[in-house]
């Protein structure tokens, strides 16, 4: 299914930010490749199942399936400004796998 999350593809680079104060692999926020449900609800990552929950969330547009924690994701910016748009910069790990295609894009800019 395409939409704006999938935009087509079996896999996207994303931002993805625990907003309940806990880490992934060691980060509060990484960025890397997500790959998506047949729906385009649901994004896999590191293990994380998290189902899109809109604009229902307290401070995020995910949740995690197993531990409802709340998740921010979005596409990788340009410019560089990757968190939560309330909140201020968090410390952001870059998976190895995706460090070239997101230094790519932001060399485009």
């Amino acid at each position: 299914m395409t939409d704006q999350r999938t935009r087509g593809l079996p896999q996207r680079l994303m931002y993805v930010e625990n907003r309940n104060g806990g880490l992934i692999d060691g980060s509060p926020a990484r960025i890397g490749w997500v790959s998506f449900s047949k729906t385009g609800k649901t994004v896999y990552y590191r293990g994380l199942e998290l189902a899109s929950i809109g604009g229902s969330g307290i401070s995020g547009n995910f949740m995690d399936v197993e531990t409802r924690e709340e998740y921010w994701g979005s596409g990788v910016k340009k410019r560089g400004s990757n968190n939560h748009p309330k909140e201020r910069s968090v410390r952001t790990e870059i998976d190895a796998d995706a460090l070239d295609a997101y230094q790519s894009l932001r060399a485009d800019s």
